[in-house]
């Protein structure tokens, strides 16, 4: 049995200027309304283990959709919100205005730390991360081999949980767009 985490294409979201952290949740519409850029194509590697998996899965997001299409995938098996990427909390008071990344970066350590005004506690990410985990297991014990092509930590978070669960793969399936990891788990 085989299972892929494969990060999605860069997004096609624009610069944003500057935003008080009250703003963010514009920031956070539109980045997860994005499709990806076109010019941004996936690597040889990506294509070629796209092109052996039985079953390809993507969250709801638009990116991930434009991604198996990018990789060449003809029908994808599973659309599910539950492998999207793990929310980002904001807060509701205004703030100095700094650029969205900045904003993302500093509201990240805080989530990991325990906020989560606005979003999903990391509690309920990891969660969701296990039951994704078992349903993509599932699927593999099916079909022989499945894709997902998720998102940064939501793949981290599955990776963590194939792991212990006795798969066998990298402890990160990659970070940069279009990277990915491979799991096996032989019985």
């Amino acid at each position: 049995m085989q299972i892929v985490l494969l990060r999605h294409g860069k997004p096609d979201v624009s610069e944003h200027r500057k935003l008080r952290a009250n703003e963010l949740h514009r920031w956070i519409e539109s980045y997860n309304s994005a499709g990806i850029i076109s010019e941004h194509v996936p690597s040889r590697g990506a294509i070629e283990i796209t092109s052996v998996c039985n079953t390809v899965v993507c969250s709801d997001l638009e990116r991930s959709i434009e991604s198996a299409r990018a990789l060449g995938v003809k029908k994808i098996s599973v659309i599910e919100p539950m492998f999207r990427e793990m929310g980002l909390p904001f807060c509701s008071f205004p703030t100095l205005k700094l650029s969205p990344s900045i904003w993302a970066a500093f509201f990240r350590v805080l989530w990991f730390l325990g906020y989560s005004s606005n979003s999903e506690s990391i509690h309920e990410a990891r969660l969701r991360a296990s039951i994704g985990a078992y349903r993509l297991i599932e699927m593999a014990r099916k079909n022989g081999s499945v894709l997902l092509i998720g998102h940064g930590f939501t793949n981290r978070f599955i990776a963590k949980e194939l792991l212990s669960e006795g798969w066998q793969g990298p402890k990160s399936p990659g970070k940069k767009y279009w990277e990915f990891g491979e799991y096996y788990y032989v019985q």
